[in-house]
C-alpha cells in the first residue's frame, strides 16, 4: 500500500503538478513579503480576535453557572468579563477589517502595476498571442484572486490552526471524550478533500477560460461597433454573446450543483456529530458530571471546533484558486521583454540629422513565411521617403521594424549620425521618432492632453503652433474651449479628417529628428492634404520624413520611393515614379 502511494506521488511530481503549484505560490509569496509587517499585524489581530472569542465563551460558561447556582457575589464579575471581552472583540474585529481592506488595496495595486509594466514592455509578437479580453480578465479577476490569497491565505492558515488547537484544548480540558466527538467528522472530511481539490481546480480552469472568452468577445465587439452596425449584423453578435453566456452559465451552474451536493453531505455529517455531542452532554448533565454552563460551552465550542476544522480544509480550494490565477498572471509577466540598449541613448542623436537604414533585412512572423527578405532601405535627412505597395505586402511590418516594435530575423536596422556614428533601432530609439499612426489614435481627454502625450512639458503656445502646422487650428479655435475642449475615446465627436490632423499635430509637437506618417493623410481631401504636407515640409528642414501612402499624387513631393512587393523592397527610379504619376 505504501509503495503504491509513493508511486502515485512520484508520478504526480513528474507531471509537474506539485512543482507548478509550489512555483505559483513562491510568486505569490514574493508579494506577501513586500508587506510582511502588515501581514504579521493582520495575523496577530486574527489570533487576538480568536482568543477573545474563546475568553467570551468561557466567561459565558461561568456566567451560566453563577446564575444557576445563585452565586450573587460572582455575578457582576462574570458579566463584566463577558461584556468586556465582547466589546473588545468588536473593536478588534473592526480594526482587523480596516487593516485587511488597506492591505488588499495596496497588494492589488502593487500586483496590477507590476503586471501592467510587464505587459507594456513585452515583446510584440509574444503579447499578441493573448486576446485583449483575456488580458483584461487576468488584470481584474486573477489579480483580485492572487491579491486576496497574498494577503489572507497564510494568516488564515495560522489563525485557523490556532483557533482549532485552542478550541480543542479548551474542550479537552473539561472533557477529552467530548473533544473527540466534536472532531469525529474530521476523517471523512480529510478523505473527501482530495476529490474536492481536484474538482475545484478543474472547474476553476474552465470558468476562467469561459470568462476570458466572454471578455474578449465583448471587448472586440465594442471596439468594432461602428463596423458591426454598418453591416447590419448586430443580431448575429447578440446571438454569439448569448451562446458564450450559456457556455459560462453551464460551467458555473455545474460547479454550483457540485457545491450544493457537497454542502448537503457536509451538513448532514455535521448534524450527526451535533446530535451525538448533544446527546453526550445531556447524558453527562443527567449524571451530574457537568454543569449547565459546561454544557453550554461544549455545544458552543463543538460548533467552533467543527467550523475551525472545516476552515482549515476550506483553505485548500483557496490555495488552488490562488495557484491557478497566479499561473495565468505569470503567463503575462514571463513574456519575453523588448531588447533594450545597454546604455542610455546618446543626447547628440536628438540634435543630429539622422539617416534611417536597413541592410539585408529578413523578417517573418512566428506563424508564417518571410514578409521581408534580404531587403535594403534608406531614408536620408532633409528628404521625404515614401513607401508604397498593396495592402498586406509588408508596409506595416517595415514601420514596425523602424520603430523597434519587432526585430529583424537577419540583417541590421540602424540610425546613422555623421557626428555620433550608428545606433541600432531599439525601444529607446523611438524617442528619435515622431510617429503618426494610421486610423483614429486619439484618447479620451482634452485636445491639449492628447498633444501632450508627445511632449508633456509643451506650452499652450507650442500646442497652438503644432495645430496650425497640421491645419487643425481653424476648427479647434472654433470649439467651445479651444485646446481644452474634451473629446471622447477614439476621438468620437470629431470627423475622421479632424482627428487625423490633431494626430499629425501631436507628431509635429514631438519635434523628433525623424517623422513617420503612416497613411496619416488618408482621411483628408486632396487640397487639405497638400496644405498639410507643404506645411510639414516648411517646418521639417533637415528632418528625415517617411510616409506610407496609397495616394500616388503625394509622390511628386517625395525624394525617394520604395515599393513593397513580393517580400522585398524595391527603390523606384525617377522614370518609374514619373510613369506612376502620369497614370493618375
Amino acid at each position: 500500500m505504501k509503495s503504491t502511494v509513493l508511486k502515485r506521488m512520484k508520478k504526480r511530481w513528474q507531471k509537474g503538478t506539485f512543482r507548478e503549484i509550489l512555483a505559483d505560490w513562491k510568486w505569490i509569496a514574493a508579494y506577501s513579503r513586500r508587506f510582511q509587517w502588515r501581514v504579521l499585524l493582520y495575523t496577530a489581530l486574527g489570533i487576538l480576535a480568536s482568543t477573545l472569542g474563546l475568553v467570551s465563551s468561557v466567561s459565558g460558561k461561568f456566567l451560566v453557572d453563577v446564575i444557576v447556582e445563585h452565586r450573587a457575589d460572582q455575578l457582576w464579575l462574570a458579566a463584566l468579563v463577558m461584556a468586556g471581552s465582547a466589546l473588545f472583540t468588536l473593536g478588534v474585529s473592526n480594526l482587523l477589517s480596516r487593516v485587511r481592506e488597506r492591505l488588499d488595496l495596496d497588494m492589488t495595486n502593487a500586483i496590477r502595476a507590476d503586471v501592467f509594466d510587464c505587459v507594456m514592455d513585452a515583446e510584440w509578437q509574444s503579447l499578441n498571442q493573448f486576446p485583449s479580453g483575456d488580458i483584461l480578465n487576468r488584470f481584474h479577476s486573477d489579480i483580485s484572486t492572487v491579491s486576496a490569497n497574498a494577503v489572507g491565505w497564510l494568516p488564515s492558515v495560522i489563525v485557523s490552526v490556532y483557533s482549532f488547537a485552542a478550541t480543542f484544548a479548551v474542550i479537552w480540558h473539561y472533557n477529552p471524550m467530548m473533544s473527540l466527538i466534536a472532531l469525529s467528522s474530521a476523517p471523512v472530511i480529510l478523505l473527501t478533500s482530495r476529490y474536492l481539490v481536484r474538482k475545484q481546480k478543474s472547474y476553476r480552469d474552465h470558468m476562467m477560460e469561459a470568462s476570458s472568452a466572454l471578455y474578449s468577445f465583448e471587448s472586440e465587439t465594442l471596439y468594432n461597433l461602428d463596423m458591426i452596425k454598418s453591416f447590419g449584423i448586430t443580431d448575429t453578435f447578440s446571438l454569439q454573446l448569448r451562446q458564450l453566456q450559456q457556455q459560462q452559465q453551464r460551467i458555473t451552474l455545474a460547479w454550483n450543483m457540485f457545491q450544493i451536493r457537497t454542502n448537503v453531505f457536509m451538513s448532514l455529517l455535521s448534524l450527526l456529530v451535533e446530535f451525538a455531542a448533544y446527546g453526550y452532554t445531556l447524558f453527562l448533565l443527567w449524571g451530574g458530571q457537568i454543569t449547565y454552563g459546561t454544557m453550554t460551552l461544549f455545544l458552543q465550542q463543538r460548533n467552533s471546533l467543527s467550523a475551525a476544522f472545516q476552515g482549515l480544509v476550506g483553505i485548500v480550494p483557496g490555495f488552488i484558486n490562488g495557484s491557478v490565477s497566479a499561473h495565468r498572471l505569470q503567463g503575462l509577466t514571463s513574456l519575453p521583454r523588448e531588447r533594450h540598449l545597454a546604455a542610455e541613448l546618446p543626447e547628440g542623436f536628438f540634435r543630429d540629422r539622422l539617416t534611417l537604414k536597413l541592410s539585408g533585412v529578413d523578417f517573418s512572423y512566428e506563424s508564417g513565411s518571410n514578409v521581408l527578405h534580404n531587403s535594403d532601405f534608406e531614408a536620408l535627412p532633409g528628404q521625404i521617403t515614401a513607401i508604397i505597395g498593396p495592402s498586406g505586402e509588408g508596409k506595416t511590418t517595415l514601420l514596425r521594424l523602424l520603430l523597434g516594435i519587432i526585430r529583424p530575423t537577419a540583417g541590421t536596422c540602424d540610425f546613422l549620425s555623421e557626428a555620433h556614428g550608428s545606433l541600432p533601432v531599439s525601444p529607446e530609439s523611438r524617442a528619435l521618432i515622431s510617429y503618426v499612426p494610421q486610423g483614429n489614435s486619439l484618447l479620451s481627454g482634452t485636445i491639449a492632453d492628447n498633444l501632450r502625450l508627445a511632449r508633456p512639458d509643451a506650452s499652450e503656445e507650442e500646442i497652438v503652433a503644432a495645430l496650425q502646422l497640421a491645419c487643425a487650428w481653424d476648427f479647434v479655435r472654433e470649439m467651445p474651449e479651444g485646446i481644452h475642449s474634451s473629446i471622447r475615446e477614439r476621438g468620437k465627436g470629431l470627423s475622421e479628417g479632424q482627428a487625423q490632423r490633431i494626430a499629425i499635430a501631436r507628431g509635429l509637437l514631438r519635434n523628433a529628428p525623424v517623422l513617420i506618417l503612416d497613411e496619416a493623410t488618408s482621411a483628408l481631401d486632396m487640397e487639405t492634404e497638400r496644405r498639410v504636407l507643404h506645411s510639414i515640409l516648411q517646418k521639417s528642414s533637415g528632418r528625415t520624413c517617411i510616409i506610407t501612402t496609397h495616394r500616388t499624387s503625394v509622390l511628386s513631393i517625395c525624394d525617394r520611393v520604395y515599393r513593397v512587393t513580393s517580400n522585398s523592397l524595391q527603390q523606384l527610379d525617377r522614370q518609374e515614379i514619373g510613369r506612376i504619376l502620369n497614370q493618375q
